[in-house]
């Protein structure tokens, strides 16, 4: 009987990419799904400070603070508010890079968007 021991090398060089491609897909899905949490965090509690009539810069710099992960910043940050009795809108937009140049273009850009409404008092 011949030796296997080349054949096992074939296989193996032939599955690593596949284990590779998705070991990094599933570390990009984990990325975004983080990115979309932090953004409906900072949301809410930058319409939480907007219900109790706070100016748009200590608004803004409440999203951004839980947002910091990210790396959020103001201009991603669109602050709508009104008198008591109305509603605030806070409306966070984040674009997101894949790690992986093949997802990337598979996918194309991604820009999570996330919109919190809240009643001032």
């Amino acid at each position: 009987m011949k030796s296997e021991r080349g054949q096992s090398l074939v296989e193996f060089a032939l599955i690593v990419p596949v284990l590779i491609f998705l070991l990094i897909g599933i570390i990009d899905f984990g990325r975004v799904l983080h990115a979309y949490l932090t953004i409906d965090h900072a949301g809410r509690e930058a319409a939480r400070t907007a219900s109790i009539g706070k100016d748009e810069a200590t608004i803004k710099s409440k999203a951004v603070s839980q947002g910091s992960s990210i790396g959020l910043t103001t201009g991603q940050v669109i602050v709508t508010t009104g008198s008591s009795g109305t509603e605030a809108t806070i409306t966070i937009t984040y674009p997101i890079t894949f790690l992986t140049p093949i997802i990337g273009s598979v996918v194309g850009p991604l820009t999570l968007t996330d919109t919190t409404v809240m009643r001032v008092e």
